[in-house]
């Protein structure tokens, strides 16, 4: 482990726009991947008629992804720069892949928005900016990429940014503070070391706007809250759940209470990055082991927390959601799956209660009949199976969702408050 500060950093962006090449490159650059690994990866990618993947290969590392050319899964990697230790959280672009890209977003403290200087805005990118700031990502860098296929123009990169400023606008983003890079992670232009192709631009490059990030301050004050991603059986071991500490601390001799499947038990072990550590904090990605639970006593979905205050189980809730596509109408009724942390749970909207003006968050109309895409609204909750979820006032980490429909992602939004089972 590094004694820098840490941060999750999710790459996100539009499909094609070159986000695992960027990953792969920032990952070159510092260090984390050897040259003769990329050498090998590049001899694969000629082969298999890929020249050009090479940076891509170092994430998508599932050889499905390799037969296909796309990121499926979400992949973790480390690497470090002067002032910080990143973990990457590499979101796929796709369509099909956005419940994989939710997941990573609401775990990144940060972000690099990739947009291709060819394309500009592209649907997904609108999407992942909404998600961003919907699941409470702080900032965010955009890299215009593929500076090479435009040659280096800077009218192109002019358009791109302007694009996207609008865009950062509408979803309230301050983007006065958002940094821009032109990049090509191709090339390697301005990821590591300023371009001469680029002698228009004298702002950082990628790595050091990446330094110059805030630090989050760590939730280590808060009660301790561990979604949990998996649960895994380790011969030697037992179960081992997995996930990151979204806040408080983890030590060994812990009491703690799984919620919503209510079974707790004494921390034995935890680790992480396969190395035995006594305690964990805020960010961190830990397996643990905890006396007398069994693999059949909990799930993905779980939330961690301590035994004397275990997580909130909702019986309701209220949010304020913003419906970002909805192909018709939403009335009370409307039973869509809600994303929250690591748990998928279908939920159905009891009551719509206010109509919001979501550039004000002032209430519009009271008790509307329905809302539709680009409105934003105070609505009740019901889980149609137990959900650990905390208001985003008390526990932003754990307050956020994303409404899933059809394949797509319908709406976003926060947690205002919790009426527990």
């Amino acid at each position: 482990m590094s004694d820098k500060p840490h941060q999750n950093l999710a790459v996100i962006g539009h499909v094609d726009h070159g986000k695992s090449t960027m990953v792969g490159r920032l990952l070159f650059e510092t260090g984390s991947v050897p040259e003769h690994v990329i050498e090998q990866h590049r001899e694969e990618a000629e082969e298999k008629g890929k020249g050009g993947f090479e940076f891509a290969y170092v994430m998508d590392n599932l050889a499905e992804e390799r037969e296909r050319g796309v990121t499926i899964d979400i992949a973790h990697q480390e690497f470090d720069t002067d002032e910080y230790y990143f973990t990457i959280v590499d979101c796929p672009g796709h369509r099909d892949f956005v419940k994989n890209m939710i997941t990573g977003a609401s775990q990144a403290d940060n972000a690099v928005l990739v947009v291709a200087a060819d394309d500009g805005v592209a649907p997904q990118t609108q999407e992942h900016v909404f998600l961003s700031k919907t699941l409470g990502i702080n900032e965010l860098i955009i890299a215009v990429n593929k500076m090479d296929v435009v040659d280096y123009d800077e009218g192109k990169y002019n358009d791109v940014k302007e694009q996207v400023s609008k865009l950062l606008k509408q979803v309230n983003f301050k983007s006065d503070d958002a940094t821009f890079v032109p990049t090509s992670a191709f090339e390697g232009d301005n990821v590591s070391e300023n371009s001469d192709n680029t002698p228009w631009y004298d702002g950082p490059t990628l790595l050091e706007a990446l330094n110059n990030l805030e630090a989050p301050e760590p939730p280590t004050d808060a009660d301790l809250r561990l979604p949990i991603q998996d649960v895994y059986t380790i011969s030697g071991i037992g179960t081992v759940p997995v996930g990151r500490i979204e806040t408080g601390t983890l030590n060994t001799g812990d009491n703690v209470s799984f919620q919503p499947s209510d079974v707790g038990g004494e921390v034995k072990t935890i680790e992480m990055h396969h190395e035995e550590v006594p305690k964990a904090e805020p960010g961190d990605n830990v397996g643990f082991n905890v006396r007398g639970i069994g693999k059949d006593d909990i799930r993905r979905g779980d939330v961690c927390g301590p035994a004397d205050d275990p997580p909130k189980v909702a019986d309701t809730f209220t949010a304020r959601i913003v419906v970002m596509q909805h192909p018709s109408v939403i009335t009370a009724g409307y039973t869509p799956v809600f994303h929250a942390h690591t748990a998928q749970v279908a939920c159905t909207i009891e009551s719509i209660d206010a109509k919001i003006n979501p550039s004000t968050g002032e209430v519009s109309e009271e008790n509307p009949d329905f809302i539709k895409s680009g409105d934003a609204a105070k609505v009740t909750v019901r889980p149609q199976k137990p959900l650990s979820i905390e208001p985003a006032g008390e526990i932003p980490e754990l307050g956020s969702f994303a409404i899933r429909d059809m394949g797509q992602t319908v709406a976003a939004g926060q947690v205002l408050e919790v009426n527990e089972k």
